[in-house]
């Protein structure tokens, strides 16, 4: 903080008393989240929007924040704005030259007269000519989280230092709000892990060792007696039933919670990957079971990931449906080199892995001579 902020007695001035108290309690506010679970407390940002309008003199703001579970830069809140025009968008710091210079200095920016410059060309319109435009960074320990931008009336003058000061705390407890969430995504990370371990150890603790008594015996010469043979049958259903039991358990990653729909994701691959010539017919999005969601995104994500790794493709096709109690989701893509045919990568093994944890298999493959499917198909009742 810079040294303009000084302490005040109570008949110096209450407004910034009041500031400072509702500063604060933004701070506890995101503080609380960290014992919440990733997802929760998503009007958080709009509230933080609100009062960085009503504390600054702001008419509207929106902050932009990092999504770890889709790596891309998504509209977290908003007030004044209508935040659903940003829902598909495909945003980056280098389409907004003040956004940049804001995280890069890590101070607030401010830009007055034709800002449409400083704007991704999708999105100029939204601001009038000329306007002022209000850009505070949100970065936690020298990594960026996103940025808060807002318009303030041309009739108000310029941010003063107390306001900068303000704005520039406000954009830290975004990020702080930001870090908690990936705090609680990392432990959930150490949950799982821990389950792998505890389940490697099983498996070797019981099913291994029952099995390698039972080689001993197999290993030996001359007839078994039919006792001999009864008995290692017996070991052998034994280990079974244990190594069933245990497979029941969580075999790698759960699917991220997600803040997005499939039929957003699906827009934003399609509007992202142009070349690919991405297509889907009408009610795809509307069949995908609002539990699956999750599940059915991080496939289609890691699918049309591997066709851009893997294939030349003239066309991909997303294709999903209710079939015999069971969702199924194929995407399917031409361009496939028969001569040369690849091995399915690190991450759609991890995808079968989470279709596991909902008691689904997803499956890879060539079809037909050029072509190569991706499907997912999970006990759904309608």
């Amino acid at each position: 903080m810079s040294d303009t902020i000084r302490t005040t007695n109570q008949s110096e001035d209450p407004s910034a008393r009041a500031v400072a108290v509702e500063a604060i309690e933004l701070f506890a506010d995101v503080l609380s989240q960290s014992e919440q679970e990733p997802a929760a407390g998503d009007d958080f940002y709009d509230r933080l929007c609100r009062a960085v309008c009503r504390l600054a003199r702001l008419r509207r703001a929106i902050i932009f924040r990092y999504d770890q579970s889709s790596r891309q830069v998504r509209a977290a809140g908003a007030y004044g704005v209508d935040i659903e025009s940003f829902t598909d968008a495909y945003i980056s710091v280098d389409m907004a030259p003040f956004a940049a210079r804001a995280i890069r200095e890590d101070q607030v920016v401010e830009t007055a007269g034709d800002v449409r410059e400083q704007l991704p060309k999708r999105y100029a319109h939204l601001v009038g000519e000329p306007a002022r435009l209000v850009c505070a960074p949100m970065v936690a320990a020298g990594s960026a989280r996103g940025v808060i931008v807002a318009e303030r009336s041309l009739e108000e003058p310029p941010l003063g230092p107390a306001e900068r000061d303000l704005l520039w705390t406000l954009g830290k407890a975004a990020a702080l709000a930001a870090v908690a969430r990936n705090v609680a995504t990392q432990a959930q990370t150490s949950r799982q892990l821990r389950q792998r371990i505890d389940l490697a150890r099983e498996v070797h603790e019981g099913v291994v060792q029952r099995l390698f008594g039972i080689s001993m015996v197999l290993d030996g010469s001359g007839d078994l007696p039919a006792e001999v043979r009864a008995r290692c049958a017996e070991e052998i259903q034994a280990a079974l039933g244990e190594l069933r039991d245990a497979i029941q358990r969580p075999l790698g990653r759960e699917s991220r919670a997600t803040a997005t729909t499939f039929d957003a994701e699906l827009l934003r691959l399609t509007q992202s990957n142009l070349d690919l010539n991405l297509t889907f017919s009408d009610g795809v999005a509307a069949s995908v079971p609002t539990q699956l969601e999750p599940l059915a995104q991080s496939v289609l994500a890691e699918a049309v990931r591997n066709v851009r790794k893997h294939a030349r493709p003239t066309s991909v096709e997303v294709r999903t449906a209710q079939l015999d109690g069971a969702f199924v989701l194929e995407v399917i893509n031409d361009g496939v080199d028969v001569k040369h045919p690849h091995t399915p990568g690190m991450g759609l093994r991890l995808a079968a892995f989470e279709a596991l944890q909902s008691g689904g298999i997803v499956e890879f493959g060539p079809l037909g001579e050029d072509r190569w499917q991706v499907r997912l198909v999970v006990p759904h009742d309608v």
